[in-house]
This record gives C-alpha cells, sequence and structure tokens, in this order.
C-alpha cells in the first residue's frame, strides 16, 4: 500500500522540520516533532528514545494501528494544542480514551473520561462499561454502574446486556453485586433515619426536639447519627413550609415518605412521638393503596436491614425518658 504522507498540525509552523512519523492504519503518516510526543508521553518516549540504542535512522517510525485515522490525528494534536474539540469527542471519544491510557497521556484521558460520561446513555452503558473496564478509568466506571443500577430493567432490554451475558458472565456477575450492595446501602441508610427520627422526636437533638425539650441543652453536634444534622433541616423546613400540603415541595415530599416510612414499621403507634405516626397507621388500615407491594417491600428491606444492624453493632444506650402523649397533626408540639 502506497504511504501518503499529510501536512504537519497548525502551530507548528515556527518548529524545526518534524523528525518523526506516525503510521496509521491505511497507510497514513503523520508528521510530528519527538521532543512534543515524547514530553506528553512516557511510553511514546521510550519508543522514541529506543533506536538510538540500536541503530542510527533518520526515519524514526512510530505505528499506531487499528484505530481510525482521524482519531490518532486527533491523539497526535493534542500534544500541540493540549485541546480536544467536542466534535472530535462525539466521533472518536472512545478510540481517544484508549489511546491516551495506552500511551499514558494522563490529561487527555481526564478529557475523555469527562466527555464520554456527558455521553452516557441506556444504549451504550454497557459498551461504555467494558470501555472504562480495560482503560482504568474509575470515574467513567462509576458512572455507569449508576447508570445501570438506576435503569437497569431498561438496560436489561439492549443488545449490549445480551451480548454480555453471553461473552462476559464475569463483568454481569460484578454488576448484580454492585447494584446488590448499592441496594442494601440504601436500606441501611433508610434504617438509620428511622432510628434517628424516633431520636430527635423523642430525645431531642441539637435545637430540634419535642415542645418539652430544654431549648438550653443538646447544642452540640449530634454524635449517636450521621444523618442527624440533615433530618433535622427536613423537620425545620417541613414545619415552616407552605407548600406541603399541596405536594409542591420536594422536600416536604422527602418529609411526608419518612413519616410514612416510619409508620409502617413502628410497632407501638400509641405511644410514639413521632409526629403523624398514628395517622399514617389508621390511613393505611382504610387506604387498599397502603398494600402497594413495591412499598411493602421497601418495609421489609428496611426491617431487615434495622434487624441486622442491631446485630452487628452494639446497641446504642439511651436515656430513660417518660412518654409523653403529643399531638401528630401539628408540628409546632415541636421546638424549631
Amino acid at each position: 500500500m502506497k504511504v501518503k504522507s499529510i501536512p504537519p498540525f497548525a502551530g507548528s509552523g515556527d518548529m524545526p522540520e518534524p523528525d518523526v512519523h506516525v503510521i496509521t492504519s491505511g497507510g497514513v503518516r503523520i508528521p510530528a516533532h519527538s521532543k512534543i510526543l515524547a514530553s506528553g508521553s512516557p511510553v511514546l518516549e521510550n519508543i522514541i528514545e529506543r533506536p538510538k540504542k540500536h541503530h542510527r535512522s533518520s526515519d524514526r517510525k512510530i505505528a499506531i494501528l487499528g484505530v481510525p485515522y482521524d482519531a490518532v490525528s486527533a491523539f497526535v494534536q493534542f500534544f500541540y494544542s493540549s485541546r480536544c474539540t467536542d466534535e472530535q469527542m462525539e466521533k472518536y471519544g472512545i478510540h481517544l480514551l484508549a489511546l491516551s491510557h495506552v500511551y499514558s497521556v494522563q490529561q487527555l484521558k481526564q478529557r475523555c473520561t469527562r466527555g464520554l460520561v456527558q455521553r452516557l446513555t441506556i444504549d451504550n452503558v454497557v459498551d461504555m462499561l467494558q470501555l472504562a473496564r480495560l482503560c482504568d478509568a474509575p470515574d467513567l466506571y462509576l458512572k455507569c454502574m449508576r447508570l445501570l443500577s438506576d435503569n437497569f430493567k431498561a438496560v436489561e432490554e439492549t443488545e449490549g446486556w445480551k451480548f454480555l451475558q453471553t461473552h462476559d458472565p464475569y463483568l454481569e456477575l460484578e454488576i448484580l453485586q454492585f447494584i446488590d450492595e448499592t441496594e442494601s446501602r440504601l436500606y441501611v441508610q433508610l434504617s438509620e433515619a428511622m432510628d434517628c427520627l424516633e431520636h430527635i422526636c423523642s430525645e431531642g437533638c441539637t435545637n430540634v426536639g419535642p415542645y418539652n425539650m430544654d431549648p438550653n441543652e443538646h447544642k452540640g453536634p449530634c454524635s449517636k447519627f450521621t444523618t442527624c444534622h440533615g433530618i433535622q433541616l427536613l423537620i425545620k423546613h417541613f414545619g415552616t413550609c407552605k407548600k406541603r400540603v399541596n405536594g409542591g415541595c420536594s422536600r416536604c415530599t422527602r418529609m411526608w415518605q419518612l413519616f410514612r416510612l416510619h409508620s409502617s414499621i413502628c410497632d407501638q403507634p400509641d405511644e410514639c412521638r413521632v409526629p403523624l405516626c398514628r395517622q399514617f397507621k389508621l390511613k393505611a388500615q382504610q387506604d387498599r393503596r397502603g398494600n402497594d407491594p413495591r412499598w411493602r417491600l421497601l418495609v421489609k428491606k428496611v426491617v431487615s436491614a434495622k434487624t441486622i444492624s442491631s446485630l452487628s453493632i452494639p446497641k446504642r444506650k439511651r436515656e430513660e425518658e417518660p412518654r409523653m402523649a403529643m399531638d401528630h397533626q401539628e408540628m409546632r408540639s415541636f421546638k424549631l
């Protein structure tokens, strides 16, 4: 095949004559400067220095094959401009990530990772995940895993997933384990949130608690729960938000869900000091929609996580306080 040469890149006009050629698929030569390539890639530096140890040659060549010529051209151009256009990323992002990994061009690898993350879709996420594993791109790998976990039903219908099941069962197992661990962490977090909610409503913490809480107590940060501060902020917002009744506030919606989840788990609604606990219990008994199988599964998983946590972590010591009746319908029973 006849080898044709292309002119040097823009911006290299003031430089000496190119002293190395990058040979691409199809026999196209890309003239370049060995010092520029060596300064941006330790792998290319070793390749460039290698001929000097064995023989003198005025025509040094570096073969980068198996990748489209335009992708190699964009790769070499990056050494001169430190830039990669959106069009190049759109067309050759996958190839550029592979080249940046093979030749240890970290700046380009970071750029490719960010660009490919922005272009993740249900249809390409499996291919991107495989690429992230091969190219040791942890940020892209994690984004792929999260997209898979959040949209697993849709991903299961793609050709990429069906191909993966046949040709890479180990990666399939890795994905399923990630999804299982992600769900487990979610249930553990919800379990802790339930304990934290009861802690705030029964004992009080920092400056949020039952109406009879001494305002001079509990001023320090909570040492019992990592989620305590966030739930306190939700309670304070819930107590003053004017949109909470009509469902127009996403933060209040989360608080309603926490109250409902607590009520589904609580086994002492008559004595419970968490607001709305008894009301949610009664509503669930009257409303058949309370038997939503997805909600029952969520409750079951949270209860299971709560049980496992109680077995693995020493039970927290709590101060004994007299249980006092409170009006669950009015949030003014809280000191906000």
